[in-house]
């Protein structure tokens, strides 16, 4: 009897400690830094030397990089990329020799990452994070190299890693220098489309992603900013 009244208090413990495990609510980048020095956004956005977390009961984490990597990006983004209810954070990292890679982080630290790109001041854009082909799994659209490949690449986490699974050519969301990644999520009644502009910067396109495979769709001229706005608002 004791040793049954033991095991329903042990029980009981484990399970109100499950239920009261805190989850993000905040990430941010902090510690800004210039030892990297690609200024990809421009000089008003500086590459970061930690990100901060805040959990959902106040209590708050740092994250600081070694001295040889930053975070390159202009927002710590949340996502339940993993589908277990809670959020984490999916931001670009760089190091000084290797250059950008996607990460997706805990309060505990890393949890899943792209491989480096290979070369420093190859960076690489977050898109869009949402489930895209309605599977039920999260994916990350990201630009490979907006200024160079202009390629959008889809990943998804597969344990510690997160693998390519399908490709587009041909498009990109930034433009060297400029503090904004344009373009992004938008859904208009027939299911998620990312919006970007063609490489050239001559027009704007809806790309989708469906049995593993992603389509462009023309929205015609003119890759302004305004545009761009008007697009996510399924206006264009």
């Amino acid at each position: 009897m004791i040793r049954a009244c033991f095991l329903a208090l042990f029980l009981g413990g484990v399970l109100a400690g499950a239920a009261q495990a805190q989850i993000l609510v905040r990430a941010e980048l902090a510690e800004p830094t210039g030892h990297y020095g690609h200024q990809a956004m421009g000089p008003t956005v500086p590459e970061y030397g930690a990100l901060r977390l805040v959990l959902s009961d106040g209590t708050q984490r740092l994250i600081r990089l070694p001295r040889t990597r930053v975070f390159e990006d202009n927002a710590a983004r949340l996502a339940d990329i993993d589908g277990d209810g809670a959020p984490e954070v999916v931001v670009v990292e760089a190091d000084m020799e290797q250059g950008a890679r996607l990460v997706v982080l805990g309060p505990q630290g890393v949890i899943a990452a792209s491989p480096f790109i290979g070369r420093r001041y190859r960076w690489m854009a977050v898109a869009a994070i949402a489930d895209l082909d309605g599977d039920g799994r999260v994916e990350i659209a990201v630009v490979d190299r907006p200024h160079l490949r202009k390629t959008l690449v889809i990943w998804r986490q597969d344990g510690a890693r997160l693998v390519p699974v399908a490709e587009l050519a041909g498009v990109t969301n930034h433009q060297f220098g400029e503090a904004l990644i344009l373009g992004g999520l938008r859904d208009c009644g027939t299911g998620p489309e990312v919006v970007l502009s063609r490489a050239d910067w001559s027009g704007l396109v809806a790309v989708r992603f469906a049995a593993g495979a992603l389509s462009a769709r023309d929205l015609g001229t003119g890759a302004t900013s305004a545009r761009f706005q008007s697009a996510l608002g399924c206006a264009g």
